[in-house]
């Protein structure tokens, strides 16, 4: 056998993954943020591309003044001969933009400024503003008393005196060490309270939350009816205090839709968001540079800004078309939805839209994550509208509209006799929906909706 090396020519078609194509596909994939952090880094390293302004221009400024004639006699009457200020009219009211920006005190504000209402010596005075500053965004100390008097140094008898004068303030429950104590420190200010729920709290408070009504009112011998009222009343309580103030670390994230869909004589239209994909322009005066001539090295950095520019336009408008079009086949697809609600949401998947609009899956699966659209029934997710499907009697059944149905038969069922997921199956049956009491388990999981033994109320 004979080993040799030689050269030889051989055509062969393959995938390459270029450069551009990877900037398109990683811009399809951006949602509306990182696409606007994307542009905005762009604009700054290459200075051939611009926003396009949305501001109105007026074509023929000449016949715009003509035809806009200032009487400037009446104009200069309302200025004095000394220091022509104009004249002010006092029925017109002027509004201070100070009076519109709003301001919510955090929790820990809030008792700061009822703890300086107490007569308190200074020392106490420490103390309670370090037992503020160690209450978390709940409303629970989150350090023990032992802490508290070892940093403040001193003993651990004041540290609790000042506890329970700060548990008196607003709201009730705060300062509080566990849930326990604060639902019974609700309860104590509360004067339509029965004197057996602090003992329901303190040593139920597990029962209660399985629902095992019945040991209850066996063990403190009290009537079904009365455990039942004051299991009632204590799920009314708050168990976090501090839930209704805002936070130092809060982080509001707001979501801007990638498009909308409205109803507009009839019929469903999809219409862009140009503020998640902003239009693009090539500067008109680097654009003369390069036609002008000129140093070679400088048209060369020109044409090589101007070609990545291009690009970027060209992916953007590209991504804009793909989001459109996906939308438009999901209306397509999901028409009934947008007409009737969740019950109507049919069984859709990625392959469905891609074999509609002609494209890959995977790009697909890019233009829907991470992508909002805002629709007269509320603002959702594109991944929100592919659902998996059940065989029914009529047809695929989405697990959406089952859900849907789910929740109406419990919403409707005696809470003496709640349903058991066995015979939520069995009604789901006689509307046409064939699905066995494990899947009823998991979807009612899904809707954080608790066993029938937990549902059932005495």
């Amino acid at each position: 056998m004979r080993l040799s090396y030689d050269l030889t020519l051989e055509q062969s078609q393959k995938l390459i993954m270029t450069p551009e194509l990877r900037q398109a596909i990683e811009l399809l994939q951006f949602n509306s943020l990182e696409l606007k952090e994307y542009i905005a880094n762009e604009m700054e390293e290459n200075p051939m591309l611009e926003s396009l302004s949305s501001s109105e221009e007026f074509d023929n400024l000449d016949k715009y003044a003509n035809d806009n004639d200032i009487d400037w006699k009446e104009y200069f009457e309302k200025y004095d001969d000394i220091s022509y200020r104009p004249q002010v009219d006092k029925n017109i009211k002027e509004y201070n933009y100070e009076a519109f920006v709003s301001y919510e005190p955090t929790l820990k504000e809030h008792l700061m400024s009822q703890l300086r209402f107490i007569p308190l010596e200074n020392k106490e005075y420490k103390i309670g503003e370090n037992i503020i500053q160690n209450i978390d965004e709940n409303g629970y100390l989150s350090t023990s008393t032992e802490e508290i008097s070892k940093f403040m140094k001193c003993g651990k008898e004041e540290v609790e005196i000042i506890l329970d004068i700060i548990q008196t303030f607003e709201p009730i429950g705060v300062g509080a060490r566990n849930l326990k104590e604060c639902l019974s420190i609700q309860v104590k200010n509360k004067m339509d309270a029965n004197h057996y729920i602090i003992t329901i709290i303190e040593d139920y408070l597990e029962d209660l939350g399985y629902n095992r009504i019945q040991k209850i009112s066996k063990e403190l011998n009290l009537d079904l009816k009365e455990v039942q009222e004051a299991c009632d009343y204590i799920k009314r309580l708050e168990p976090k205090p501090g839930s209704s103030f805002r936070s130092d670390s809060e982080d509001i994230r707001y979501i801007i839709p990638d498009a909308e869909i409205q109803l507009i004589d009839g019929e469903f239209v999809v219409i862009l968001n140009d503020v998640t994909g902003p239009r693009l322009n090539i500067n008109n005066y680097y654009k003369g540079l390069m036609k002008s001539g000129g140093d070679k090295k400088t048209i060369d950095f020109l044409n090589e800004k101007f070609n990545s520019a291009m690009w970027i336009i060209r992916s953007i408008e590209q991504r804009r078309n793909t989001i459109k079009r996906v939308i438009e086949s999901i209306l397509k697809f999901q028409k009934n939805f947008f007409i009737e609600g969740e019950i109507a949401l049919k069984p859709l998947t990625l392959k469905d839209i891609a074999d509609d609009i002609d494209m890959h899956e995977s790009t697909i699966s890019r233009a829907t994550n991470g992508k909002y659209v805002q629709t007269p029934r509320g603002l959702f997710e594109l991944k929100y509208f592919f659902s998996s499907g059940i065989l029914g009697d009529e047809g695929d059944v989405s697990s959406t509209s089952i859900k849907v149905k789910l929740k109406d038969i419990i919403d409707n069922e005696d809470p003496k006799k709640p349903y058991s997921d066995q015979k939520i199956s069995e009604l789901l049956k006689m509307q046409g929906i064939n699905i066995s009491r494990r899947t009823v388990a998991k979807y009612r999981d899904e809707l954080c909706i608790p066993s029938s033994s937990m549902r059932r109320r005495y």
